[in-house]
């Protein structure tokens, strides 16, 4: 767990990018922070229905756990989180951002009339010192398949700093998934690839013809650099969900209560995929998350509340799937199975970003296996 010490300071080097690797705290800034410092990103996630009414109904749907109580907003951005728990009856609500999001905060909170109620502090949840601690930390701190960002190290910093022994957290737990599908994606990105080095191999006829200089050294570093970037980085889709040909698994399950950084730091994970579908072609694997609102134990939520980003016809998110492309796609039936062994870390160039190592193999009903594959994926 996070370390903290008595008085409730809690270290900012225990944010590392990997072993022994301490993040620069202006380059955290510039990398991640500045993004959300502004009005359009914001307005990106405010116009998420899906996202707006899970948090929404989580708190106006369990209004005995605001009701009179000290609330505690990380990364409250706008400030619509800590106005909603205002709104719901609150006492006092702290919302912290380290972004200059704190000013606009600041207004909006003034508009709705809960400034008598609504704290907004600007600075690092790892630094700033509140008076008191709470009954419930509030936070919307969900990456691009859960945990890109690393924004849950500061909740949890949070909880383990701020939280009373018997508060609740919102959300209360997270699952990560994932699943086979079909998309024409990858044959499209396939094709990008082929088209930039086509480009290429022109630039270094045309290089040396006019100028005498054979760049033919570079392309080798010039097709890995592209391969990375088309095939790859992961994707990010919204899914239909005919397009999943087996069934989903959970891969990750969290309990926002009593996670820690070091739990959530590296995900390794062994499963297995059935296929569902007869003769289709499976061309990635694709991750998602929820998130539940279930209270405490003490305390349970009146009224559950789940926010799913799983591939869907009318509820897509923001953060939609992230899609691990398979190179070459698998013609498979039903009842083969993928094997998977998945690992997810985070880069050592910048602890917000994740680096994948997934090995796959499928087995069909008759006992054969294919060779396994071994594949390494970045998600930024």
């Amino acid at each position: 767990m996070m370390g903290s010490t008595a008085n409730g300071s809690c270290d900012p080097s225990a944010s590392r990018a990997g072993a022994g690797a301490v993040v620069d705290k202006d380059v955290d800034f510039a990398n991640y922070f500045c993004t959300y410092a502004y009005l359009y990103h914001q307005k990106e996630m405010l116009a998420d229905r899906v996202r707006m009414d899970a948090y929404f109904n989580a708190v106006f749907q369990n209004k005995h756990h605001f009701q009179g109580k000290v609330v505690l907003d990380v990364g409250t951005g706008s400030g619509i989180l800590a106005i909603w728990c205002a709104q719901a009856g609150a006492r006092k609500v702290y919302a912290v951002e380290a972004t200059k999001m704190a000013d606009h905060a600041r207004l909006l909170v003034k508009g709705n009339n809960v400034e008598d109620i609504v704290e907004v502090i600007e600075g690092s949840m790892e630094e700033v010192t509140l008076p008191e601690k709470v009954d419930v930390i509030i936070s919307e701190w969900m990456g691009y398949f859960l945990l890109r960002e690393s924004m849950f190290d500061s909740v949890i910093c949070a909880r383990d700093r701020w939280l009373k022994p018997d508060g609740a957290m919102y959300p209360s737990h997270a699952r990560m998934w994932m699943a086979p599908i079909r998309s024409g994606l990858g044959d499209q990105k396939m094709n990008d690839l082929e088209s930039a080095m086509s480009d290429w191999y022109g630039f270094v006829e045309e290089t040396e013809n006019y100028y005498g200089v054979n760049m033919n050294i570079l392309t080798k570093p010039f097709r890995e650099e592209h391969e990375k970037y088309y095939l790859k980085t992961s994707l990010w889709s919204n899914l239909h969900p005919d397009q999943v040909v087996g069934a989903p698994i959970v891969m990750k399950e969290i309990d926002c209560l009593t996670a820690t950084v070091d739990e959530i730091r590296i995900v390794n994970s062994t499963f297995s995929l059935p296929i569902n579908i007869d003769r289709t072609r499976l061309s990635a694997l694709a991750g998602w998350f929820d998130v539940h609102f279930r209270g405490s134990k003490q305390n349970p939520a009146t009224c559950e509340i789940e926010l799913t980003t799983a591939p869907s016809v009318e509820n897509s998110t923001h953060w939609g799937q992230q899609l691990f492309l398979l190179h070459p796609a698998l013609r498979v039936n039903e009842g083969d199975e993928l094997l998977i062994s998945f690992l997810m870390c985070r880069s050592k160039e910048n602890h917000r970003l994740m680096n994948v190592d997934l090995t796959y193999e499928l087995q069909q009903p008759s006992g054969k296996q294919l060779p396994a594959v071994n594949s390494k994926f970045y998600i930024e």
